[in-house]
Parts: structure tokens; C-alpha cells; sequence
């Protein structure tokens, strides 16, 4: 009878074993971090990643590793402006020293503006723009044209041409049209205003296509999209198609600059002003950095692409002229018109 009950205790003790064993135990590392790139660079929010982070202690550990962190997507730092930490802080350095461009991009664009480290703020931008990011190799245009963190000497047309070019070379809509508006006002490089105004024309169906792929809108926005492109009616430059186009998603980094800024705390008392359009977000480096619209003199811009958003989903609604009003150095405000119908802010 012993005889006989032994091998049942060996295997009720066998089976106990096998429940108690782990799966995920078994799986090496090399498939665990294969995995969570995956899900980094997929990451809706910062909170996707973190939730991955805190689970045990061995996802921790490989949820840090540097090929998690270089993949990780521009959703997974969109760190709100008052969650702002040092250890958020140290996490975007940590995920930069891994190589991810977009950690790059976005401590670079918090340094510039928000922290005002304009040296190490750039140098990060630059290091995405060597990369070939496009967003930021835009922004980097934007401080060359506006001499942002120098003086107003500082200004460097050419170089802002330059990287305009290579953005809207990669696809990016806001460099496009920026590129088309120097072109076809000779700034910053010898006039062209045919070139540039079929670039201004690429951009706003590079931007709705963008839109339709989206498919946000209902039929009859189809048809008179149609009646546009045929010419059944009238649509100057296709500027806006006649319709209300949605406004981009907002970057990331945007999108701090804005909940940072929002309130006006971090500039208030300086003289110096934000971007109008709603889903810029950045501050002037310096007094009267910014243009003004010429026409109402209320609204200001750090960028020819933000006024040709802004025209759009707010600002030609609610621009009303003004006969005659100084500007801040005591000189009368200009009216230019831009090539798709909107007034251009002159400095």
C-alpha cells in the first residue's frame, strides 16, 4: 500500500510545480523587448508607456532598454505642461541619449521656448533636423526667421529658405507653404511668384487630402470639393475649398508650449506675446518679435504658416480694417496681400 501511494504524492507535487510556473518567465529577452517596441512606438499617450513600466520588475528593467526608448512614437512624450517634473525631464534626456529623434524634437522645443536654454534647446532641434525631421528642421526655420533668442540682427533669411526647402522636401505642409509665400514674395530668396504660388496651391491639397483620408467629412463636402477642382464655382488658389477644413492635430510639443504659456504666467510682464494661431503655442524670444496682421493690427504671428492657418479656421471671419493705426516702433502698418487671399502680417 505505501508502494502504491507514492506516486500519487510525486504527482499531485508535480503538478503543483507546473501551476505555479510563469510563461512570460520563459520568454527571453530579446522577444520581450522585440515586443515592447512595439508597443512604444504604437504608445497613445505617455501613460501607455509608464503602465508597462511599473508592472514588475523585469518589464521595468527592458521597458528602459535603449531600443525600446530610440522607437519609442511623438505620443509617448506628450507630457501635459503640469505633469512637468524632473523625472519627466529625465526621461526625455534618457530616451534622447538612446537616439530617439522625437525626444529630440520635444526637449528641444520645451528647452528653446519654455525652460529659455536657447543653446541647448537648438542643438537638440538641429540634432533631429540631421536626421531628417521635418517638424524639426520647420522650427528651426521659424527661429532663423525670426532671430528667436538673439537680437533682431540675428535674422537669417537665407538659412530659413534653406530649411523650409528640406521640410516641405520631406512633405511637411506648413514648410510648403511657407516656402511658397517667400518664393512669391522674394523673401529670403529671388522672387518667384508663379512657383510660389503653385506651392501655396500643393500645400492646401496636400492639407485636404490629408483631411479626406481622415474621412471626418460628410458627402456634400465631397461635391463642392468637386465643383472646386472642375470649376463649377469659384475657388481662388483652392485656399480653402470653400469649406471649413478641420485644424491639424496639434504636436506634441505644440501642444506644451500651449498649457505652458496658456496662462500667461511664464511671459507676463515682459511685453512679449504667443502666436495667435490656436495650435502653435510659441512665445516670443524678445519683444515685437512677432508680425502683426497689417489689416487689424490685433493678431500676431511667428510664421507665415501660422497666419495661413489661422486666416482660415478663425482670423477671416474676424479681421476687421482698421483706417489708420501706429505700429510699435511709430510707423504706419502695411497691407499686403498674400497669393490665396489672405493678409499677410508684415512686420
Amino acid at each position: 500500500m505505501t508502494m502504491m501511494t507514492l506516486p500519487r504524492k510525486k504527482l499531485r507535487s508535480s503538478r503543483r510545480t507546473t501551476s505555479k510556473s510563469d510563461f512570460f518567465d520563459g520568454l527571453p529577452d530579446d522577444l520581450v523587448v522585440f515586443i515592447l517596441c512595439k508597443l512604444s512606438s504604437s504608445a497613445s499617450s505617455p501613460s501607455d508607456l509608464i503602465n508597462i513600466l511599473i508592472t514588475c520588475k523585469r518589464l521595468n528593467r527592458l521597458g528602459l532598454h535603449s531600443v525600446v526608448l530610440s522607437k519609442a512614437g511623438p505620443k509617448a512624450f506628450a507630457i501635459r505642461a503640469k505633469n512637468w517634473s524632473d523625472s519627466a525631464h529625465r526621461f526625455l534626456k534618457q530616451c534622447v541619449s538612446a537616439g530617439n529623434i522625437e525626444a529630440c524634437y520635444t526637449l528641444g522645443m520645451i528647452r528653446f521656448y519654455s525652460l529659455q536654454n536657447r543653446g541647448s534647446g537648438a542643438s537638440l532641434m538641429a540634432k533631429a533636423a540631421m536626421r531628417s525631421h521635418a517638424p524639426a528642421l520647420y522650427s528651426l526655420a521659424v527661429v532663423q526667421f525670426n532671430g528667436s533668442g538673439g537680437s533682431k540682427k540675428e535674422k537669417d533669411l537665407r538659412a530659413g529658405v534653406a530649411l523650409c526647402a528640406r521640410a516641405a522636401s520631406l512633405g511637411h505642409v506648413d514648410a510648403l507653404r511657407e516656402l511658397g509665400h517667400c518664393l512669391q514674395d522674394g523673401y529670403g530668396v529671388k522672387q518667384n511668384v508663379a512657383e510660389g504660388r503653385r506651392l501655396l496651391v500643393q500645400a492646401n491639397a496636400r492639407e485636404l487630402a490629408s483631411v479626406l483620408r481622415s474621412a471626418t467629412w460628410r458627402s456634400h463636402h465631397y461635391q463642392h470639393l468637386y465643383a472646386c477642382l472642375t470649376g463649377l464655382v469659384s475657388c481662388p488658389l483652392l485656399s480653402d475649398f470653400g469649406c471649413n477644413v478641420p485644424a491639424p492635430e496639434l504636436h506634441p510639443a505644440n501642444r506644451f508650449l500651449k498649457e505652458w504659456f496658456g496662462s500667461g504666467r511664464a511671459i507676463s510682464g515682459q511685453g512679449m506675446r504667443l502666436c495667435s494661431h490656436v495650435g502653435c503655442g510659441r512665445p516670443e524670444t524678445r519683444p515685437h518679435e512677432f508680425r502683426r496682421c497689417s489689416v487689424c493690427g490685433t493678431v500676431n504671428y511667428c510664421s507665415r504658416g501660422c497666419q495661413a492657418l489661422d486666416w482660415k479656421l478663425r482670423h477671416k471671419v474676424k479681421c476687421k480694417p482698421i483706417e489708420r493705426w501706429l505700429g510699435v516702433d511709430g510707423e504706419l502698418g502695411g497691407l499686403v496681400e498674400g497669393g490665396d487671399g489672405e493678409n499677410v502680417a508684415v512686420g
